[in-house]
């Protein structure tokens, strides 16, 4: 297929040399989208069907078999050799059952070894005589050890899992599930599932994959280009609204107001107040003529458009054309005949664009943030009725900044600058939008998320116990209304597939301290995994512990509160024992990572060793938020957990 490709003349299709780049853009893009990778193999299924799909289903008519990969692939004739995992004909795969055999009579999983096929495993769905039994394969493919960034889980999709992948393009979809329950597989396959169901629509519209941070992101980047998607952009919440350099941060009470949903209030009333009625006429000369438009006619123009409710900008830019308008209407009046080139004219006369600058203003977003949050009177003015005298004086600057330039702008600023520079002028919208992690967010960012897919959808996904801000969500309802997307689907996850039983058992003792009423996570791994809390006399215990799971297969997290990660650095190079930072990829000879406790969320290892719990919940603000810190660290290992102890445990673990 490739080789098809590769071999393409287009010096004779292409009427142009811009044609030319655009189909040498789109063949370099198939080439790249068709490129081996050693280790993926192309199938990993096989169904065979009692009748062939869609045909009528009279006795003695022949089934089909259909081999089920990560990609279609075509013999040289053109016909299909592996079926997209996407295809409706596939998904018999996921679904299928004893139960419901979906007219399949065999399911054979295929098991591969560094990319060269070992194994496989059938199971006979419509024999009455075989019994139903858990796949060995797929217990396998689940615990397989975790090297290098995350990997597909197209072989080892879950009913419940495919259900939300395959859900439609035109509705948002909020999935909440704990640690290892497959969220983030879920929303970057429930993507591809869509580029393919909806490709030429969301060609045009885009997509985009959010996540928290930086680390986050290089872990799952190979993800989507491993099934042949290779045009998702990601990014950050603070990549959508870098309109100014960050270099500051609030303390929390800060940012805790700066990201209420309240804010957005203000800055609508401060963004809206340089709107003022016109008190004067304004005459126009053209040629020996003069044309007035009396100053109630400019009033009633100006309410028109604030009713409207369209962007401050939008209506800046229709109200010289309306004033210009008013001007044509008298010329035919007096029995002349104006065209479009002479309102457009009149529109660009002196008078009209002085009249314009005088009523309504040019507003610059963070020219506005910094007047709000510099000058006392400006904020009281416009935030009276909505935020406090406390929440107003908490969110002022010590010692105000002199322009957009020299300020020390903080994440949430930005923020607020995205939600003015919306106000001004309208953000476009993606056609769906991936946020993960969402429990992080506060308010204010939520509204910056749903700014970018108000015409399109989203696919939400976080775990209410794992939200270590002061901010983070209380629920989904109230998140989703602030995304702006209400009647989103909520749905939950509570099969474990990567954390194993005594570990997921052991942090879930947490959960009534952080998140009461949330179901637990139930993992369904037949191996309870290596899971071990011991005492440690120093920092010599700690990579001690390191060094015996390194002589396990697989990678090992070190994770630890961020204020004892310097100490750890240097009591592992002393030991000699080499270790990489977050989101950089493992090699054969480099397996350990040492990971400070604010960056852990959505990482995982094959093993963990968990320095100090107490340190980690007396790392964060409160102790409700270090008791979340706590259990997004328990819960990152795939295959074992050593818990390491100098001072006592949080009573909360028991």
């Amino acid at each position: 297929m490739r080789e098809d490709v590769e071999s393409l003349d287009i010096r004779d299709v292409s009427a142009n040399w811009v044609n030319a780049r655009v189909l040498e853009r789109q063949i370099e893009e198939r080439i790249k989208a068709l490129a081996d990778l050693s280790d993926t193999p192309l199938f990993f299924g096989r169904l065979d069907y009692l009748h062939a799909p869609g045909a009528d289903r009279a006795e003695g008519a022949e089934g089909e078999r259909f081999y089920i990969g990560r990609r279609h692939v075509h013999d040289a004739d053109g016909d299909p050799m592996v079926i997209d995992w996407r295809a409706p004909v596939s998904q018999p795969f996921y679904r299928a059952s004893k139960k419901d055999p979906m007219d399949v009579s065999l399911r054979r999983r295929f098991g591969y070894t560094g990319g060269e096929l070992t194994a496989y495993e059938d199971e006979r769905l419509s024999d009455p005589a075989e019994e139903e039994k858990a796949s060995r394969l797929l217990q396998q493919e689940i615990e397989k050890p975790r090297v290098g960034p995350m990997r597909d889980i197209v072989a080892t999709i879950q009913p419940e899992q495919d259900e939300i992948v395959r859900s439609g393009l035109g509705g948002t979809v909020c999935v909440q599930g704990g640690p290892g329950t497959g969220k983030t597989a879920v929303g970057l396959h429930r993507v591809a599932y869509l580029l393919y169901a909806h490709r030429e629509r969301l060609a045009r519209t885009g997509t985009l994959v959010i996540g928290p941070n930086r680390s986050f992101l290089h872990y799952i980047e190979q993800v989507l280009p491993a099934l042949g998607e290779l045009t998702v952009r990601q990014a950050t919440v603070d990549d959508l609204v870098a309109h100014v350099e960050v270099r500051g941060t609030d303390e929390a009470g800060a940012a805790v107001v700066k990201g209420d949903a309240r804010m957005a209030r203000v800055l609508r009333r401060a963004v809206y107040s340089h709107v003022s009625m016109p008190t004067e006429p304004v005459v126009v000369v053209r040629g020996s003529r003069r044309w007035r438009v009396p100053a109630y006619q400019l009033q009633d123009i100006v309410r028109e458009l604030l009713d409207r409710d369209i962007r401050y900008g939008a209506a800046r830019e229709a109200l010289p054309q309306r004033i210009a308008h008013a001007v044509l209407v008298q010329m035919e009046r007096a029995g002349e005949a104006p065209d479009d080139r002479v309102q457009d004219a009149v529109a660009r006369t002196s008078a009209v664009k002085a009249a314009v600058k005088a009523v309504w203003p040019a507003v610059d977003p963070a020219k506005l943030v910094l007047r709000l949050l510099s000058d006392a009177d400006f904020l009281a003015e416009h935030a009276a009725g909505i935020l406090t005298e406390d929440e107003q004086k908490t969110i002022l600057w010590a010692r105000p900044a002199r322009s957009v330039r020299s300020a020390k702008w903080s994440p949430a600023d930005a923020v607020l600058i995205d939600e003015a520079a919306d106000l001004v002028e309208r953000t476009p919208s993606l056609g769906h939008v991936v946020l993960d992690e969402a429990q992080d967010l506060s308010p204010m960012q939520y509204r910056a998320v749903g700014r970018r897919c108000t015409t399109g959808s989203a696919t939400v996904l976080g775990d209410l116990a794992q939200g270590t801000t002061p901010w983070a969500t209380r629920s989904w309802e109230e998140a989703l209304a602030h995304l702006g997307k209400p009647e989103a689907v909520i749905e939950e996850l509570t099969a474990g597939f990567r954390v194993p039983t005594d570990v997921i058992t052991y942090a879930s003792r947490l959960l009534p301290h952080i998140a009461p009423g949330l179901t637990p996570v139930a993992s369904i791994r037949e191996n309870p995994g290596l899971f071990e809390v011991r005492p440690a006399a120093g920092t010599a215990d700690v990579v001690a512990a390191c060094a015996e799971l390194l002589r396990n297969e697989g990678s090992v997290g070190l994770i630890a509160a961020d204020a004892r990660v310097p100490v750890l650095a240097e009591a592992l190079s002393e030991a000699g024992l080499p270790y990489l930072a977050p989101g950089e990829e493992t090699t054969r000879e480099t397996r350990l990572t040492l990971v400070p406790a604010s960056l852990a969320k959505g990482l995982e290892y094959d093993y963990v060793v968990l320095d100090e719990p107490q340190a980690v919940v007396d790392g964060e603000p409160d102790e409700r938020t270090g008791l979340r810190r706590l259990y997004v660290a328990l819960t990152r290992a795939v295959s074992g957990l050593i818990v390491t102890h100098g001072a006592p445990l949080p009573p909360q673990l028991g």
